[in-house]
């Protein structure tokens, strides 16, 4: 089906004289094929009288009937088999360019003659290879393999044929003519077809281009109408003999022959001779005389804005009538095309649009305002359409430019209508709630909206309260309207915190801490999970997404910090949360002037969140953000003797993180700098971080040197397994020495029994004996010798 509209795209004509001789083509199959070079990108065909394997064969035994071979048609590298040779003759012009062929399609058109068909309807003309440069190709080299699409246009006397050729080939549009046409040129906007007048059909190539160049085409951010959209015929120019035609720019060149010739001797003559004799015969004199000769006419075509404008005035006039007529949606789809197209080749040069010098805009800035006044007219028309394609409302009315308050009033109900609002408005309004966004709606718009779902989605009402565009909307009538629903669908945790917020807005916090106690804390986890808006809000900032604690979160900040980190933990372990938003929400709620009591409810959620957590790398980064937190609160203590059990948890605290294999300790030696070993605590996290790193001979000398007696507890933990040895290598030496020298040896003869018993239980009694002194103390060991070699003979 074609659609005809009464559009005219062309505007003034220029009449010169001119010969040209035609040749005609009458192929029944042809094969298209690309000709490539460095700088060189044409489109070949060969015409094929009778193909093996495509035409069949007259049946003998049924000689009354003509069998036909179907339509055929082969693309991309299924073109190759249709076993026809195509060779490059070299003509020496080539200047050492290598050539490359590649076959494009394939067609075998087959005359149905029980419908009328002739071969004359079987001849191609026509033959167009268009490739349209967007965007960056539009500026870059002027190699044609850097097109954003290349389309191979062809037309029979009935029917033209669109095809799009990179990254596959595929058939966009099929034209069917309503008279036979003589020729046709394809351009960015228009296909112009002469008959006996100059006819233009609308193209699909910006559908294309738009989908190519831009990712976010067909999801909810953007729309266009689709490449399949059916194509339709604006006002023909009527001429007289129209023969030829060719289209530079926005002028369509038109070569006619007013012939005074009756239909009969036209044929006759043509048969008697040949069709550049005919041409030539006459002379000027004898064409002036006999009111017939050679003409060509200059067509300007109306600028794609102009023919836009037409189209609006036409769709004002569908719309007054049936404002939900797929005709009005076609002609507006037809229209954002024709802009798209335009804007594909739109130059940002500051030349005066339509409104002249003093409007100051540019061609580029006059075509995207149209094009957002196209999309605001088409989310109209979508959002009051059927079912099947509704939520096309939501992306045009984006495109649109229009806010959540414009598009409600573009969309009140008819007066008397059935129903009150399109489901494709309903869909756009459930999207944009939704969703983050920064715009906040009046109170009386947002209650407009309470209204809206209560009466076509009740249930949707929580969602749409917690929206941060809902932020003025009248708590006291809200809150009616949910207790409504509660007793008609029943209590549920989501929404008792829905009007436990609405309470809180009220100011009755009598009221709300009663809503808030009729659920254990673990289903208002469970209603936080459900709806994660109840105590966040998302927007932007500097193009990242921000998320601020709601009215809510910082009433339970003071009154249920536990129940709000256990809520937190909960949202990021199902995905509702980044850690960086938790974070910048206790950031916010412990900004100055907070009304929050104390500093650390963010790392009560980051060691709830370690326990709770089991991705490596978000333990890793709690693990060294409680470490930088315990560490800081130990190096910024003036005096040992203030908060002393806090500072005794937080050294707590760190040993356990240092202990943990969890933890990176190259990390954290960084921070360990900034405290002092002076303290009890800073000398016994050094020791742990110098252990964790390896450095035993090291920790072993510093444990000795300031607290002996707990070099037994540590070397039992430490030194065991591969470290074994060093109790005899390391320990048992550093014993030795230090007993000899030391005043009051009590402490260290005593760990040196412990470290004998040790060394008697795991060495044999030669190798014990080659660790005894030969300093004249050899009777203290000589015991645990004894014992040695006993257990060797037990053994």
């Amino acid at each position: 089906m074609v659609h005809v509209y009464n559009c005219h795209p062309f505007s003034s004509q220029q009449i010169v004289q001119v010969k040209l001789n035609l040749t005609d083509a009458d192929p029944v199959s042809a094969v298209f094929y690309y000709l490539r070079s460095s700088s060189l990108l044409s489109l070949s065909v060969a015409q094929v009288e009778k193909e093996p394997g495509l035409v069949s064969e007259y049946l003998e035994d049924q000689a009354d009937f003509l069998v036909v071979p179907r339509h055929q048609e082969l693309l991309g590298d299924r073109a190759k088999d249709c076993d026809i040779p195509v060779s490059i003759e070299k003509t020496g012009l080539e200047e050492g360019r290598q050539y490359a062929l590649s076959y494009v399609l394939f067609r075998h058109f087959s005359p149905e003659f029980f419908q009328g068909c002739s071969m004359d309807e079987m001849q191609l003309h026509s033959l167009q290879l268009y490739p349209l440069f967007t965007g960056e190709s539009l500026h870059s080299s002027v190699s044609p393999d850097e097109a954003t699409c290349v389309f191979c246009f062809f037309s029979l006397p009935t029917t033209g044929y669109l095809y799009s050729l990179k990254g596959g080939v595929e058939l966009l549009s099929a034209y069917q003519y309503p008279e036979k046409v003589l020729e046709a040129a394809l351009t960015d906007h228009l296909l112009h077809v002469i008959t006996n007048a100059l006819q233009c059909f609308t193209v699909r190539c910006a559908a294309l281009a738009a989908r190519i160049e831009d990712p976010y085409i067909d999801t909810t951010m953007k729309a266009c109408p689709p490449s399949s959209l059916e194509v339709c015929a604006l006002r023909m120019q009527l001429f007289i003999g129209l023969r030829s035609m060719c289209v530079y720019g926005r002028h369509v060149i038109l070569l006619s022959a007013a012939d005074a010739e009756t239909p009969g001797e036209t044929e006759r003559g043509t048969q008697r001779r040949g069709l550049s004799r005919r041409w030539t015969v006459s002379s000027t004199k004898e064409s002036r005389a006999a009111g017939h000769g050679w003409n060509l006419y200059v067509v300007d075509t109306v600028t794609p804005f102009t023919l836009y404008q037409e189209m609006v005035e036409y769709s004002q006039r569908y719309a007054e009538t049936n404002p939900q007529a797929q005709s009005l949606r076609h002609l507006l789809s037809e229209a954002h095309l024709l802009l798209r197209a335009a804007l594909l080749h739109a130059s940002d040069e500051q030349q005066t649009g339509p409104g002249g010098p003093a409007d100051h805009r540019t061609d580029r800035q006059v075509l995207e305002e149209a094009l957002r006044e196209n999309c605001a007219q088409l989310g109209d028309s979508f959002s009051r359409g059927g079912q099947k394609e509704c939520h096309l409302a939501l992306p045009y009315y984006r495109m649109s430019g229009l806010s959540l308050t414009e598009v409600m009033s573009r969309n009140r109900p008819f007066p008397g209508s059935p129903s009150s609002y399109g489901p494709g408005f309903l869909f756009y309004l459930k999207h944009f709630l939704l969703e983050d966004s920064e715009q906040t709606l009046s109170q009386e718009a947002a209650d407009q909206v309470i209204d809206i779902f209560s009466q076509s989605e009740p249930v949707m009402l929580i969602s749409v309260c917690t929206s941060p565009c809902m932020i003025n909307v009248s708590p006291a009538r809200t809150l009616q309207i949910l207790q409504n629903l509660e007793d008609s669908v029943g209590v549920s945790v989501s929404l008792t915190i829905t009007m436990a917020t609405m309470m809180l807005r009220l100011g009755d916090l009598q009221q709300y801490t009663q809503l808030m106690e009729r659920h254990a804390e673990m289903l208002l986890v469970y209603g936080f999970i459900e709806e994660p808006r109840l105590l966040l809000y998302g927007g932007c900032a500097n193009q990242h997404r921000r998320v601020y604690p709601t009215a809510l979160t910082r009433q339970m900040a003071d009154s249920q910090p536990g129940l709000l980190v256990a809520a937190m933990v909960a949202l990021h372990e199902n995905s509702k949360v980044k850690l960086e938003e938790a974070d910048h929400i206790f950031k916010v709620l412990l900004a100055p002037g907070s009304a929050v009591p104390g500093g650390y409810l963010q790392v009560d959620f980051w060691e709830a969140m370690l326990m709770a957590s089991s991705n490596d790398a978000v333990i890793q980064e709690l693990l060294f953000r409680l470490a930088s937190v315990y560490i800081d609160r130990l190096t910024n203590t003036k005096s040992e003797n203030s908060l002393f059990m806090f500072l005794y948890c937080s050294c707590l605290c760190v040993q356990s993180l240092l202990c943990g294999p969890s933890l990176s300790v190259g990390s954290v030696v960084p921070l360990l700098e900034r405290l002092s070993d002076e303290t009890l605590w800073g000398f016994s996290l050094h020791l742990l971080c110098a252990t964790r790193r390896g450095q035993y001979d090291r920790s072993i000398e510093k444990l000795l040197d300031r607290c002996p007696q707990a070099i037994i507890p540590y070397a039992n933990h430490q030194l065991q397994e591969k470290n074994m040895a060093l109790w005899w290598q390391k320990l048992l030496p550093e014993l030795c020495d230090r007993t000899r020298v030391a005043s009051d040896n009590s402490i260290l003869l005593a760990a040196l029994k412990e470290t004998l018993v040790v060394v008697a239980m795991e060495m044999s009694p030669a190798e014990f004996l080659e660790l005894i002194p030969d300093d004249g103390t050899a009777s203290y060991f000589l015991p645990h010798l004894l014992t040695c070699s006993q257990r060797q003979v037990l053994a």
